[in-house]
């Protein structure tokens, strides 16, 4: 049976959708998951996440399969790599439906980030009325969340309201995310343990149900 492929998309940029798939990435390993990561946004920013990750930990310690890929590449490209590994994750550009749709046309789930402000969720309608045209399982996901915050209550229940499925793990406005990125890390790695370990850890284990992982 094929892997299962999960892409993150969304079209407004700096949602923290990077971070999350090399996080997620990391986190489905752990779980004994054979994981390749396919980079499609032309910034290449995950890419330079994994060579990072190749020089600290050696080619042979990455615990993880790096493409890269464009266009209508994609969406071949992630189909391939399904074949022999469990799951395939995929990075979109921003602002491009066109580089996004063939990845997510390839998708089992599309995961969104979506941050808890009015702007985010309007600039996120895009991405979903993309999503539902192309008829993929989508799965909203609330990213980087003030603790107790007002706005972050009032948002998370307007971003559930969209007709989206979305994941019941919100991630927290933590700095360690995005600071154990710079040597090819992730925040399981730099701060195993830590609130922020724990929500990438029940996000990715509610993905690998939602996946039937």
């Amino acid at each position: 049976m094929a892997g299962r492929i999960i892409t993150l998309a969304q079209q407004k940029g700096g949602s923290g959708k990077t971070t999350l798939a090399a996080h997620l990435a990391v986190a489905l390993t752990r779980g004994q998951a054979r994981v390749a990561l396919l980079d499609c946004d032309p910034q290449g920013s995950l890419g330079e996440w994994f060579e990072a990750r190749e020089e600290s930990l050696g080619e042979a310690g990455t615990g993880l399969d790096f493409r890269t890929a464009s266009g209508w590449g994609a969406r071949r490209e992630a189909r391939s790599l399904s074949r022999d590994y469990d799951v395939v994750v995929i990075d979109t550009p921003p602002k491009s439906d066109i580089e996004s749709r063939p990845a997510i046309e390839a998708a089992s789930l599309v995961v969104v980030p979506v941050q808890p402000t009015p702007i985010d969720l309007w600039a996120t309608q895009p991405t979903l009325e993309m999503i539902a045209k192309e008829g993929t399982p989508s799965l909203l996901v609330i990213n980087r969340a003030a603790a107790r915050g007002a706005l972050t209550v009032e948002m998370s229940e307007a971003i559930r309201a969209l007709g989206h499925p979305a994941a019941a793990t919100q991630l927290g406005n933590r700095l360690a995310f995005a600071a154990s990125m710079g040597d090819g890390r992730t925040i399981l790695e730099t701060a195993p343990g830590s609130k922020g370990a724990q929500e990438i850890e029940a996000l990715a284990a509610e993905i690998a149900r939602n996946l039937g992982l």
